[in-house]
């Protein structure tokens, strides 16, 4: 199994950043599209953005788009989440997930392994 750790999360204020990666272990994480979702409390868990297995293609929710960039280092076995521009409702914690299919995937059901997520809170 593909076992990861996200680290970076903290509180910035509106409009500053941060940089989320997500530490990989397995032998089989360079053949694994990657996802970034965040879970608000009270809300459901949604999808942030999605990286296929080599890196070259990305897709991002609309809230996520020109603020946001998933890259990888399959080098490293380490994916990352640059979040720029940050607004109070990007609050929530942010969990990165591997599927089981090396192409883009966007829904949740298709990501088998999860980290235990790191808290992002922005504040007004």
């Amino acid at each position: 199994q593909v076992q990861l750790v996200e680290s970076g999360g903290g509180l910035v204020q509106a409009g500053g950043s941060l940089r989320l990666s997500c530490a990989a272990s397995g032998r089989t994480f360079s053949t694994n599209a990657m996802g970034w979702f965040r879970q608000a409390p009270g809300k459901e868990r949604e999808l942030v953005g999605c990286i296929n297995w080599s890196g070259e293609r990305t897709d991002y929710a609309d809230s996520a788009k020109g603020r946001f960039t998933i890259s990888r280092d399959n080098a490293k076995n380490t994916m990352y989440l640059q979040m720029n521009t940050l607004l109070p409702e990007d609050t929530a914690v942010y969990y990165c997930a591997a599927a089981r299919v090396a192409n883009l995937v966007q829904a949740i059901a298709m990501y088998a392994y999860w980290g235990q997520g790191t808290q992002v809170t922005v504040s007004s």
